[in-house]
């Protein structure tokens, strides 16, 4: 698969995840910033979209870190990119 469509695919899967914060966060920072990304941080996204919102938000939020490693540097940049302070 080509780069441009593994962007768009994740794209897709980032705006409809079927929770609303998680599609807007996710879906806006996919639109923004996914052909910037490091290819390390692109790999990680694209398993990150496949884990449980209600984990994402949990993440994104600080209730808890996650348990994927490689996950973390990725929460730091959607966390600054737009997630509402507590």
């Amino acid at each position: 698969m080509g780069n441009q469509t593994l962007i768009k695919r994740l794209k897709y899967r980032s705006w409809h995840r079927g929770c609303k914060e998680t599609d807007l966060i996710l879906g806006n920072f996919a639109e923004e910033k996914l052909e910037t990304l490091p290819p390390e941080l692109l790999l990680a996204y694209t398993s990150l979209l496949d884990e449980d919102d209600a984990d994402i938000w949990a993440w994104l939020t600080d209730k808890y870190a996650p348990e994927k490693l490689e996950y973390l540097p990725l929460i730091e940049i959607l966390k600054a990119y737009g997630i509402p302070s507590n």
